[in-house]
């Protein structure tokens, strides 16, 4: 019943709660009953968990493609669950993050050299997980509106 509402209580992936259910001293088998139960009265989901993960960590915290696709690696999400997942992402939306993040970045940089803030606005983008070939266009075309 605890592992109903653990699970209903926000989206997991199948590993965490493989390491909750270790955590709690349980054996292999009756860990994979588990699962397998969780799976199917559908309280574990990681398609959905991927969705959600996706939506959220791109509007709050407005990471880029990379580095979400990285994290629900960390998480042993599949490569399937975690593309099908990726497509929830509007490409309008995208790149307006990505935009709205060079903007401000390049106006917090005012008193750096032309050349020290274009690496620097790259640097923070990619460590966001923008892709450096996106990074790079926008930062072009950002460059000559200027």
């Amino acid at each position: 019943m605890k592992l109903k509402h653990y699970c209903g209580y926000q989206d997991r992936c199948h590993q965490e709660v493989k390491e909750k259910l270790y955590s709690l001293k349980l054996g292999k088998v009756t860990v994979e009953m588990l699962l397998s139960r969780l799976i199917e009265e559908d309280y574990l989901n990681e398609e959905r968990y991927a969705k959600a993960f996706v939506g959220g960590h791109f509007r709050q915290k407005q990471w880029g493609k990379v580095k979400i696709a990285y994290a629900l690696k960390q998480k042993r999400v599949s490569e399937y669950n975690i593309k099908k997942a990726m497509k929830e992402i509007p490409e309008e939306d995208y790149l307006a993050v990505a935009e709205k993040l060079i903007t401000t970045k390049w106006n917090t940089l005012k008193n750096e050299q032309y050349i020290n803030r274009t690496v620097k606005t790259m640097a923070f983008l990619q460590q966001r997980g923008f892709e450096p070939g996106l990074v790079q266009s926008i930062l072009k075309k950002f460059r000559t509106d200027k």
